[in-house]
């Protein structure tokens, strides 16, 4: 016994294929524009993301230095590192919001 699938029927299954993965590749790019923040909203428990490229390390940050962006508060061991990162703040913003 062979099943026939029509031509209405395989371009249904297309764009039900194509129309799920695209709502998929949405929800994966929003979950990681998503900041790793504390409940009082600040990035990356408050550790200065600018000092894990200039120090090779991990420092907290402190509240006078910080900058917002992203939804969330980001904090810095100084001034310069929080120009550094107001300018280009995607190339110091940790990969997948820091999770």
């Amino acid at each position: 016994m062979s099943t026939h699938i029509s031509h209405d029927s395989r371009r249904a299954i297309a764009i039900t294929v194509v129309a799920s993965l695209f709502f998929l590749n949405t929800h994966i790019a929003m979950a990681f524009e998503s900041v790793n923040k504390t409940f009082f909203g600040v990035a990356i428990k408050g550790y200065d993301t600018v000092a894990y490229h200039t120090e090779g390390r991990a420092v907290k940050g402190k509240s006078e230095f910080s900058h917002k962006w992203n939804d969330a508060e980001w904090y810095f061991i100084n001034a310069a590192n929080r120009d550094l990162f107001a300018a280009d703040p995607e190339r110091y913003a940790p990969q997948y919001g820091g999770y």
